[in-house]
């Protein structure tokens, strides 16, 4: 039987997880981390700002709400560290990190040591989910037919690979290869996709940067340059694309699982890496196993729709067209134009209707406000503004349709 396009989720209206956090939330955590308040205080805090940013989504009409990430410091949250083999460290030698890697440039060249450096020591083991209390906590917050609908963000599997230069990622002592390497990655989120399911998890977004960057003309040279790389940059993209495939080889049937590219949110809404997605596209579309790409597409740094005309007719894109980084609004119409421009390009590649090719779309900001806990160069209104007009935009072109 051919492959099903997967809806309800995706919606039509979409964010990406992240929004931004109050106040009083930002304040207690960092009173927290200066021994003033206790974990319970803080936790009490978190249940409270989650509660409230919730039923803030479900009045803007949207049905894949997150918790807003607020119980984390950074968008990948605490898996890595969660897992038996990896350990978190604050004292290390920059010398371990591929420079080129946007986002650990963007670091360096802001003077800091590249944030929330996580290193494997050993063998890698999953032994129980950082994530799951997360997402019970949302589930309590909806009436038990809406919590499939609930939306998690994982990290991706390849974050911790990627940033270290070749033969630095893991001790070569405890794997002898990428591929024991990444074997052991696979077997640690499929038990964290099934802890979830369990838990009535149904809807998960795995949040890669990582992926884009292979469109940045300026990473792929610094790639090609790299003496210690043993295979070329396309090599490279063609594991991750197995690595997730292998993450996802014992997936249940009804879960679905989205992924989204972009090209980095950092302090004061700077962004990482530019290129389109033209050359992924092929790999991307027709080889990675996931129901829905999440695509940035609010600037031309991501380029054009034409890369569209590979997507399969049983997968989704949610076109993130309006900018999450900066509270200026985009005009409505022009932005339910560009929604129909992809379109198009999507119905050429399948030789599909208009409408056919629309049914696979979906619309959202481009990525998180805040991927960091500090948020983009918005407030809280203007976050409020860019929501509302992503759910314009999806009523207007998908009436009546989450």
């Amino acid at each position: 039987m051919a492959p099903q396009l997967h809806h309800q989720p995706p919606f039509r209206a979409e964010h990406l997880g992240s929004l931004l956090r109050p106040e009083a939330l930002l304040s207690t955590k960092t009173a927290f981390e200066e021994g003033k308040v206790s974990e319970s205080q803080l936790k009490e805090v978190e249940d409270k700002e989650i509660k409230d940013i919730a039923e803030t989504q479900l009045k803007l009409g949207y049905a894949a709400i997150s918790d807003g990430e607020y119980r984390r410091h950074m968008f990948w949250g605490t898996f890595f560290p969660g897992l038996d083999g990896f350990e978190e460290v604050t004292d290390f030698d920059v010398g371990i990190f591929r420079t080129y890697a946007p986002d650990i440039a963007a670091f360096l060249e802001e003077g800091h040591k590249p944030g929330e450096t996580v290193l494997c020591t050993g063998k890698i083991r999953h032994v129980g989910s950082t994530y799951v209390d997360q997402f019970k906590y949302l589930a309590s917050l909806v009436p038990a037919e809406k919590v499939k609908n609930l939306k998690i963000t994982l990290a991706a599997p390849n974050w911790y690979h990627l940033r270290y230069l070749e033969g630095k990622a893991y001790p070569t002592d405890v794997y002898s290869s990428d591929a024991e390497y990444f074997g052991d990655i696979a077997k640690a989120y499929q038990a964290e996709l099934q802890i979830l399911y369990d838990a009535g998890c149904r809807n998960v977004q795995f949040d890669d940067p990582n992926l884009a960057y292979f469109c940045s003309e300026k990473f792929l040279e610094g790639f090609k340059k790299d003496p210690l790389n043993e295979h070329s940059a396309d090599v490279l993209f063609e594991k991750y694309i197995k690595l997730y495939n292998d993450c996802f080889a014992k997936l249940p049937a009804d879960m679905h699982v989205g992924v989204h590219l972009c090209r980095g949110n950092f302090v004061n809404s700077r962004h990482f890496s530019e290129g389109g997605y033209d050359r992924i596209a092929i790999k991307l579309f027709q080889e990675l196993n996931v129901h829905t790409y999440y695509l940035e597409y609010d600037t031309a740094r991501a380029g054009g729709f034409e890369p569209l005309k590979h997507l399969p007719p049983h997968k989704n894109v949610i076109l993130g067209v309006v900018t999450s980084k900066f509270p200026e609004l985009e005009d409505k119409e022009e932005m339910k134009k560009r929604v129909v421009d992809a379109a198009k390009f999507i119905a050429e590649g399948n030789n599909t209707s208009l409408e056919a090719a629309l049914n696979q779309v979906g619309v959202s900001p481009q990525c998180g406000f805040a991927s960091h806990r500090e948020g983009n160069a918005i407030d809280h209104d203007g976050m409020i503004n860019k929501l509302k007009l992503v759910r314009d935009i999806a009523n207007d072109i998908w009436p009546n349709q989450p």
